[in-house]
């Protein structure tokens, strides 16, 4: 090893080297992926030259090393971003690099300028533009008014309504910062940055995994429905909910087995539901894990993808009259927000996420998204301050 490189590398903070990434990125109009993993303290960049346009049927286990990010509505593609470069950042310093291509990702990195001083709001170009007209409280209050009537008629068990809401950024509002202040307040969620040409620029912090593959070997999805306000030293063994909540996760529960048994998948363990703390916000969720070697299914997580987006805790249950249902009400168009996005392949895992919790930057300006549960014991009120809570995880610390 260069053990000029070595030191040089170890000399850079995480804060210095993604500034000087994103900055490049921004100004070349390359595309890029920051995240942490849930309970995981290191935090990692990737850079992708050209993004993949992603085919449904592609399996998750044959691509190489990148960061998938997929839309809301599934008959759009997804992209890919390759991992022409990637960084990992451990106690807020660069890793040493150990193999031949983390030693030339390094040395690209050390060749780049220090970035200006001016905050960067957002690292790509925006072709993708968020809702045209924010939806204002009556026009949500009837949608889910509208929604409860459907599933008295007994059309649909349960909507999931969303909306947007636009804030301007303060001048002084900076990406890198807002990035490690998300993964300081959310340890136990999956905090995002992704920006591509194609995309715009995404910030996150998801609760929820849609799939998962360990060592190649364990697979692990979840059913997360419920909200509550989080409040400080709540025993969360104490916490009681109401039917409508025991119900809407149930829901979810039941369109993942649902999920298995299209495909015969019997041999799952399930563990729930229990009560857990995502960011300001509590919710029910139970846990589902796979042994896929056992069962001799090395293509789980992309079968179970394909089942599963979007579920029933983003859109509605049934799927296709759930779907029809919010495209005629909703009145815009989600892009990313309820999609889903992870990393893929590197150190063979598989870690992807149901794209909740985030917000798309634009203009000087943050649109974030939220959606909530709506069943038969759904009052709109409850639904509207249910997303202003959601919003206020990500707009409370940035």
């Amino acid at each position: 090893m260069n053990n000029t490189l070595s030191v040089s590398s170890a000399l850079l903070s995480e804060t210095e080297s993604i500034d000087r990434i994103l900055h490049h990125v921004s100004a070349n109009q390359l595309s890029v992926a920051v995240w942490k993993l849930p309970n995981d303290p290191v935090r990692r960049l990737l850079i992708s030259r050209q993004p993949i346009r992603l085919k449904s049927e592609t399996p998750l286990e044959e691509l190489p090393p990148g960061f998938i990010f997929a839309p809301f509505d599934r008959s759009k593609e997804s992209l890919f971003l390759r991992a022409d470069y990637i960084f990992a950042f451990d106690e807020g310093t660069l890793k040493v690099p150990r193999s031949a291509q983390e030693i030339d990702a390094v040395a690209w990195l050390l060749q780049l300028p220090p970035p200006p001083v001016t905050p960067l709001q957002q690292a790509s170009g925006d072709q993708a533009r968020g809702p045209s007209s924010p939806q204002s409280k009556a026009a949500f209050l009837q949608m889910v008014t509208r929604g409860v009537d459907e599933i008295e008629k007994g059309n649909l068990e349960k909507i999931v309504p969303s909306r947007a809401k636009t804030i301007d950024l303060a001048p002084s509002f900076d990406v890198a910062t807002a990035f490690r202040k998300l993964c300081d307040a959310y340890p136990h969620a999956l905090v995002s940055f992704v920006s591509c040409p194609e995309t715009g620029s995404w910030l996150g912090a998801s609760p929820e995994t849609l799939v998962s593959v360990e060592q190649q070997r364990i697979f692990r999805t979840v059913a997360l429905a419920g909200t509550k306000p989080y409040l400080d030293n709540i025993a969360l063994k104490s916490v009681a909910w109401t039917q409508k909540e025991i119900e809407e996760q149930a829901l979810v529960e039941r369109y993942v087995i649902s999920c298995f048994k299209k495909i015969r998948v019997r041999e799952y363990e399930e563990h729930g539901p229990k009560t857990v703390v995502a960011g300001n916000l509590l919710h029910l969720k139970s846990d589902f894990t796979v042994d896929m070697r056992a069962i001799n299914f090395p293509q789980l997580a992309s079968v179970m993808l394909g089942l599963l987006h979007p579920t029933s805790a983003v859109c509605g249950m049934p799927l296709e009259p759930a779907r029809a249902f919010l495209r005629e009400h909703e009145g815009y168009d989600r892009e990313f927000y309820a999609g889903y996005l992870g990393p893929v392949n590197i150190g063979s895992d598989i870690h992807i996420f149901v794209n909740l919790r985030c917000m798309k930057l634009q203009d000087g300006k943050a649109i974030a998204y939220a959606g909530a549960g709506v069943t038969a014991d759904s009052t709109p009120e409850q639904e509207w301050d249910e997303t202003e809570m959601k919003f206020n995880t990500l707009l409370n610390v940035i």
